[in-house]
Protein backbone atom coordinates (compact mmCIF):
# COMPACT_ATOMS: atom_id res chain seq x y z
CA UNK A 1 0.00 0.00 0.00
CA UNK A 2 1.35 3.47 -0.89
CA UNK A 3 1.70 5.98 2.08
CA UNK A 4 -0.71 8.35 0.55
CA UNK A 5 -3.34 5.57 0.40
CA UNK A 6 -3.04 4.65 4.20
CA UNK A 7 -6.18 5.95 6.23
CA UNK A 8 -3.99 7.19 8.66
CA UNK A 9 -1.79 8.74 6.17
CA UNK A 10 -1.49 12.49 7.54
CA UNK A 11 -0.80 14.32 3.77
CA UNK A 12 -3.62 15.79 1.91
CA UNK A 13 -5.35 13.37 -0.06
CA UNK A 14 -7.08 15.27 -3.40
CA UNK A 15 -10.44 14.21 -2.65
CA UNK A 16 -10.15 16.04 1.06
CA UNK A 17 -9.30 19.54 -0.52
CA UNK A 18 -12.91 20.21 -0.71
CA UNK A 19 -13.87 18.86 2.96
CA UNK A 20 -10.54 20.80 4.22
CA UNK A 21 -11.83 24.34 2.68
CA UNK A 22 -15.43 23.77 4.21
CA UNK A 23 -14.19 22.93 7.85
CA UNK A 24 -10.70 25.05 8.11
CA UNK A 25 -11.18 27.69 11.32
CA UNK A 26 -10.98 30.81 9.26
CA UNK A 27 -10.03 33.05 12.82
CA UNK A 28 -7.64 32.59 15.88
CA UNK A 29 -11.22 32.11 17.76
CA UNK A 30 -11.93 28.78 15.79
CA UNK A 31 -8.09 27.53 16.14
CA UNK A 32 -7.51 24.56 18.48
CA UNK A 33 -3.82 24.04 19.79
CA UNK A 34 -0.81 25.07 19.34
CA UNK A 35 -1.03 27.80 21.63
CA UNK A 36 2.53 28.40 21.74
CA UNK A 37 2.15 29.67 18.00
CA UNK A 38 -0.82 31.30 17.96
CA UNK A 39 -0.08 33.31 21.31
CA UNK A 40 2.74 34.75 19.56
CA UNK A 41 1.41 35.26 16.45
CA UNK A 42 -1.70 37.30 17.86
CA UNK A 43 1.15 39.85 19.75
CA UNK A 44 3.16 40.50 16.33
CA UNK A 45 -0.42 40.57 14.06
CA UNK A 46 -1.37 43.11 16.15
CA UNK A 47 1.69 44.98 16.47
CA UNK A 48 2.12 44.64 12.87
CA UNK A 49 -1.19 46.55 12.65
CA UNK A 50 -0.69 49.27 14.38
CA UNK A 51 2.16 50.11 12.76
CA UNK A 52 1.13 49.64 9.53
CA UNK A 53 3.50 46.94 8.35
CA UNK A 54 3.24 43.67 6.85
CA UNK A 55 4.33 41.04 9.38
CA UNK A 56 7.61 39.36 9.39
CA UNK A 57 8.04 36.38 7.36
CA UNK A 58 7.20 33.35 9.02
CA UNK A 59 8.56 29.64 9.18
CA UNK A 60 6.41 27.45 10.28
CA UNK A 61 8.10 23.00 10.42
CA UNK A 62 6.66 20.31 12.17
CA UNK A 63 5.20 16.81 10.88
CA UNK A 64 2.03 17.07 8.16
CA UNK A 65 -1.50 17.55 8.60
CA UNK A 66 -0.58 19.82 12.01
CA UNK A 67 -2.98 22.93 10.42
CA UNK A 68 0.18 25.01 8.80
CA UNK A 69 -1.87 25.98 6.31
CA UNK A 70 -4.77 26.32 8.33
CA UNK A 71 -2.88 29.10 10.20
CA UNK A 72 -1.70 31.14 7.19
CA UNK A 73 -4.76 31.70 5.73
CA UNK A 74 -5.66 32.60 9.52
CA UNK A 75 -2.81 35.43 9.42
CA UNK A 76 -3.68 36.61 5.94
CA UNK A 77 -7.74 36.92 7.50
CA UNK A 78 -6.49 38.18 10.95
CA UNK A 79 -4.15 41.26 8.81
CA UNK A 80 -6.97 41.83 6.75
CA UNK A 81 -5.13 41.08 3.14
CA UNK A 82 -5.41 38.40 0.66
CA UNK A 83 -3.72 34.62 0.75
CA UNK A 84 -1.65 33.12 -2.28
CA UNK A 85 -0.65 29.75 -1.93
CA UNK A 86 1.96 27.77 -3.41
CA UNK A 87 4.45 25.13 -3.06
CA UNK A 88 7.79 24.48 -3.50
CA UNK A 89 8.03 22.18 -6.03
CA UNK A 90 5.49 23.73 -8.05
CA UNK A 91 7.88 27.34 -8.78
CA UNK A 92 10.51 25.23 -10.91
CA UNK A 93 11.74 28.65 -12.83
CA UNK A 94 12.84 32.21 -11.49
CA UNK A 95 10.42 33.42 -13.65
CA UNK A 96 7.75 31.38 -11.66
CA UNK A 97 8.89 32.97 -8.62
CA UNK A 98 8.89 36.82 -10.25
CA UNK A 99 5.07 36.16 -11.92
CA UNK A 100 4.06 35.20 -7.80
CA UNK A 101 5.57 38.21 -6.23
CA UNK A 102 5.10 40.50 -8.89
CA UNK A 103 1.02 40.02 -8.55
CA UNK A 104 1.23 40.50 -4.59
CA UNK A 105 -0.24 43.81 -3.16
CA UNK A 106 1.01 45.67 -0.03
CA UNK A 107 1.10 43.40 3.14
CA UNK A 108 -0.38 40.68 1.34
CA UNK A 109 0.67 37.05 2.42
CA UNK A 110 2.38 34.28 0.33
CA UNK A 111 2.23 30.88 1.53
CA UNK A 112 4.67 28.48 0.33
CA UNK A 113 4.22 24.65 1.35
CA UNK A 114 7.05 22.50 1.32
CA UNK A 115 9.74 25.10 1.04
CA UNK A 116 12.70 23.03 1.91
CA UNK A 117 11.72 21.82 -1.92
CA UNK A 118 12.87 24.85 -3.43
CA UNK A 119 15.18 24.46 -6.70
CA UNK A 120 18.46 26.48 -5.30
CA UNK A 121 18.14 29.20 -8.77
CA UNK A 122 14.51 30.08 -7.08
CA UNK A 123 16.38 30.32 -3.49
CA UNK A 124 18.28 32.60 -4.62
CA UNK A 125 16.18 35.03 -5.99
CA UNK A 126 13.87 35.02 -3.01
CA UNK A 127 17.04 36.12 -0.55
CA UNK A 128 16.16 39.63 -1.86
CA UNK A 129 12.66 39.54 -1.87
CA UNK A 130 12.43 38.76 1.06
CA UNK A 131 14.91 41.25 2.27
CA UNK A 132 14.85 43.97 0.12
CA UNK A 133 11.08 43.46 -1.61
CA UNK A 134 12.73 44.13 -5.01
CA UNK A 135 13.73 41.20 -7.25
CA UNK A 136 17.22 41.31 -9.57
CA UNK A 137 16.76 40.10 -12.60
CA UNK A 138 19.91 39.85 -15.50
CA UNK A 139 18.83 40.33 -18.53
CA UNK A 140 21.19 39.45 -21.72
CA UNK A 141 23.81 37.30 -22.43
CA UNK A 142 28.06 37.81 -22.41
CA UNK A 143 29.03 41.87 -22.42
CA UNK A 144 25.44 42.58 -22.86
CA UNK A 145 24.68 41.26 -19.66
CA UNK A 146 23.05 43.75 -17.35
CA UNK A 147 20.85 43.43 -14.20
CA UNK A 148 17.84 44.69 -13.50
CA UNK A 149 15.69 45.77 -10.49
CA UNK A 150 12.29 45.60 -9.57
CA UNK A 151 10.80 46.81 -6.64
CA UNK A 152 8.00 44.32 -5.39
CA UNK A 153 4.93 45.76 -2.91
CA UNK A 154 5.64 44.82 0.87
CA UNK A 155 4.48 41.26 1.64
CA UNK A 156 4.67 38.36 4.25
CA UNK A 157 5.97 35.34 3.37
CA UNK A 158 4.81 31.98 5.16
CA UNK A 159 7.15 28.74 4.64
CA UNK A 160 6.13 25.53 5.47
CA UNK A 161 8.09 22.63 6.03
CA UNK A 162 8.50 19.14 7.84
CA UNK A 163 12.20 19.13 7.04
CA UNK A 164 13.58 22.32 8.67
CA UNK A 165 17.03 20.90 8.60
CA UNK A 166 16.89 20.24 5.24
CA UNK A 167 16.45 24.55 4.50
CA UNK A 168 19.38 26.19 3.76
CA UNK A 169 20.90 28.74 6.40
CA UNK A 170 20.56 31.44 4.61
CA UNK A 171 16.74 30.88 3.95
CA UNK A 172 16.51 29.91 7.02
CA UNK A 173 17.86 33.27 8.90
CA UNK A 174 15.58 35.45 6.68
CA UNK A 175 12.63 34.43 8.67
CA UNK A 176 11.77 36.77 11.69
CA UNK A 177 9.50 33.92 13.37
CA UNK A 178 10.33 30.36 13.57
CA UNK A 179 7.39 28.36 15.24
CA UNK A 180 7.48 24.44 15.63
CA UNK A 181 4.11 22.68 15.37
CA UNK A 182 3.54 19.94 18.28
CA UNK A 183 1.47 16.55 17.92
CA UNK A 184 -2.13 17.66 19.31
CA UNK A 185 -3.37 16.41 23.08
CA UNK A 186 -6.42 13.86 22.88
CA UNK A 187 -8.21 16.83 24.46
CA UNK A 188 -7.61 19.68 21.89
CA UNK A 189 -8.42 16.75 18.78
CA UNK A 190 -11.75 16.05 20.49
CA UNK A 191 -12.24 19.95 20.69
CA UNK A 192 -11.61 19.62 16.88
CA UNK A 193 -14.12 16.69 16.31
CA UNK A 194 -16.84 18.56 18.06
CA UNK A 195 -16.64 21.09 15.77
CA UNK A 196 -16.06 18.86 12.37
CA UNK A 197 -18.84 17.11 13.60
CA UNK A 198 -21.14 19.64 13.99
CA UNK A 199 -19.90 21.09 10.32
CA UNK A 200 -20.84 18.03 9.32
CA UNK A 201 -24.49 17.58 10.37
CA UNK A 202 -23.61 14.76 12.48
CA UNK A 203 -24.06 14.10 15.97
CA UNK A 204 -21.07 12.23 18.24
CA UNK A 205 -21.34 11.26 21.88
CA UNK A 206 -18.40 12.19 24.63
CA UNK A 207 -16.69 8.99 24.81
CA UNK A 208 -16.83 8.20 20.96
CA UNK A 209 -15.06 11.86 20.38
CA UNK A 210 -12.39 10.86 23.28
CA UNK A 211 -11.47 7.38 22.05
CA UNK A 212 -11.30 8.33 17.77
CA UNK A 213 -9.08 11.60 19.63
CA UNK A 214 -6.77 9.01 21.28
CA UNK A 215 -6.15 6.74 18.05
CA UNK A 216 -5.39 9.74 15.68
CA UNK A 217 -1.80 10.17 15.94
CA UNK A 218 -1.93 13.70 17.82
CA UNK A 219 -3.03 14.78 13.70
CA UNK A 220 -6.18 16.95 13.45
CA UNK A 221 -6.17 15.67 9.30
CA UNK A 222 -6.41 11.89 10.71
CA UNK A 223 -8.90 12.57 13.07
CA UNK A 224 -11.18 14.35 10.46
CA UNK A 225 -10.79 11.60 7.91
CA UNK A 226 -11.25 9.00 10.47
CA UNK A 227 -14.53 10.92 11.89
CA UNK A 228 -15.71 10.83 7.93
CA UNK A 229 -15.60 6.81 7.87
CA UNK A 230 -16.87 6.24 11.32
CA UNK A 231 -19.85 8.35 9.91
CA UNK A 232 -20.42 6.22 7.02
CA UNK A 233 -20.67 2.81 8.78
CA UNK A 234 -22.29 4.40 11.73
CA UNK A 235 -25.19 5.80 8.97
CA UNK A 236 -25.20 2.27 7.43
CA UNK A 237 -26.28 1.21 10.77
CA UNK A 238 -29.11 3.36 10.97
CA UNK A 239 -27.40 5.36 14.43
CA UNK A 240 -28.33 8.66 15.08
CA UNK A 241 -25.56 9.04 17.26
CA UNK A 242 -22.03 7.65 16.57
CA UNK A 243 -21.23 5.75 20.11
CA UNK A 244 -17.92 4.29 21.55
CA UNK A 245 -19.29 1.01 19.87
CA UNK A 246 -19.71 2.19 16.38
CA UNK A 247 -15.88 3.83 16.73
CA UNK A 248 -14.40 0.81 17.79
CA UNK A 249 -15.98 -1.54 15.20
CA UNK A 250 -14.88 1.15 12.24
CA UNK A 251 -11.24 1.40 13.31
CA UNK A 252 -11.27 -2.85 13.75
CA UNK A 253 -12.00 -2.64 10.60
CA UNK A 254 -9.98 -0.11 9.33
CA UNK A 255 -6.70 -2.25 11.18
CA UNK A 256 -6.32 0.36 13.43
CA UNK A 257 -5.35 -0.51 16.82
CA UNK A 258 -5.37 0.94 20.27
CA UNK A 259 -2.47 3.31 19.57
CA UNK A 260 -3.73 4.73 16.29
CA UNK A 261 -0.56 2.29 14.47
CA UNK A 262 -1.85 0.32 11.37
CA UNK A 263 -0.82 -2.28 9.86
CA UNK A 264 2.80 -0.48 7.67
CA UNK A 265 3.71 0.22 12.01
CA UNK A 266 3.22 -2.51 13.01
CA UNK A 267 5.25 -4.21 10.14
CA UNK A 268 8.13 -1.80 10.68
CA UNK A 269 8.05 -2.77 14.51
CA UNK A 270 7.92 -6.41 13.73
CA UNK A 271 10.20 -6.35 10.76
CA UNK A 272 13.09 -4.54 13.80
CA UNK A 273 12.02 -7.64 16.08
CA UNK A 274 12.20 -10.35 14.18
CA UNK A 275 14.95 -9.89 11.83
CA UNK A 276 16.98 -7.71 13.55
CA UNK A 277 16.03 -8.46 17.23
CA UNK A 278 15.18 -5.00 18.50
CA UNK A 279 18.00 -3.58 16.55
CA UNK A 280 20.41 -1.26 16.56
CA UNK A 281 19.22 -1.50 12.74
CA UNK A 282 20.10 1.37 10.56
CA UNK A 283 17.35 3.50 8.51
CA UNK A 284 19.08 2.49 5.14
CA UNK A 285 18.35 -1.20 6.23
CA UNK A 286 14.76 -0.34 7.38
CA UNK A 287 14.19 1.42 3.92
CA UNK A 288 15.01 -1.62 1.66
CA UNK A 289 13.38 -4.24 3.81
CA UNK A 290 10.07 -2.43 3.50
CA UNK A 291 10.45 -1.32 0.00
CA UNK A 292 10.10 2.69 1.13
CA UNK A 293 12.14 5.62 0.68
CA UNK A 294 14.75 6.57 3.70
CA UNK A 295 12.93 9.84 3.66
CA UNK A 296 10.03 8.47 3.68
CA UNK A 297 10.07 6.42 6.80
CA UNK A 298 12.13 9.57 8.45
CA UNK A 299 9.03 11.65 7.57
CA UNK A 300 6.40 10.21 8.26
CA UNK A 301 6.36 6.38 9.90
CA UNK A 302 9.10 7.33 12.78
CA UNK A 303 7.93 11.10 14.69
CA UNK A 304 4.63 8.78 15.71
CA UNK A 305 6.18 5.72 16.75
CA UNK A 306 9.05 7.49 18.71
CA UNK A 307 6.47 9.92 20.02
CA UNK A 308 4.40 6.71 21.27
CA UNK A 309 7.56 5.32 22.84
CA UNK A 310 7.71 2.34 20.56
CA UNK A 311 11.26 3.13 18.48
CA UNK A 312 13.98 5.08 19.86
CA UNK A 313 17.29 6.58 17.60
CA UNK A 314 20.55 5.59 19.01
CA UNK A 315 24.09 6.37 17.66
CA UNK A 316 24.16 2.56 16.30
CA UNK A 317 21.07 2.88 14.45
CA UNK A 318 16.83 2.63 15.27
CA UNK A 319 16.46 -0.04 18.42
CA UNK A 320 12.35 -1.05 19.28
CA UNK A 321 11.56 -0.29 23.20
CA UNK A 322 10.01 -2.62 25.62
CA UNK A 323 6.81 -0.80 24.81
CA UNK A 324 6.85 -2.39 21.43
CA UNK A 325 7.08 -5.68 22.19
CA UNK A 326 4.14 -5.47 25.10
CA UNK A 327 2.05 -3.30 22.64
CA UNK A 328 2.51 -6.53 19.99
CA UNK A 329 2.01 -8.74 22.32
CA UNK A 330 5.49 -10.17 21.92
CA UNK A 331 7.87 -11.45 25.26
CA UNK A 332 10.69 -9.45 25.66
CA UNK A 333 13.75 -11.24 25.42
CA UNK A 334 16.94 -11.76 27.92
CA UNK A 335 16.74 -10.47 31.43
CA UNK A 336 17.03 -7.25 33.00
CA UNK A 337 20.81 -5.92 31.84
CA UNK A 338 19.47 -7.24 28.01
CA UNK A 339 15.82 -5.87 27.60
CA UNK A 340 15.42 -3.53 24.91
CA UNK A 341 15.24 0.37 26.26
CA UNK A 342 11.35 1.30 27.88
CA UNK A 343 9.86 4.77 28.60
Amino acid sequence: MEYEERIVAAGLQPEEELLEKSIRPRRFSDYVGQSSVTDNLKVYIQASKMRGEPLDHVLFYGPPGLGKTTLAGIIAAEMGVDLRITAGPAITRAGDLASILTNLNDNDVLFIDEIHRLNRAVEEVLYSAMEDFALDIVTGKGPAAHSLRIQLPKFTLVGATTRAGSLSAPLRDRFGVLAKFELYTVDELSRILERTARILGVSICEKAKKLLASRSRGTPRIANRLLKRVRDFSQVEGLDTINEEIVESTLSALGIDSLGLEDLDRKILELIIVRFKGGPVGIDTIAASIGEERVTIEDVYEPYLMQAGLLARTSRGRVVTDDAYRHLGLDIPGGPDEQQISF
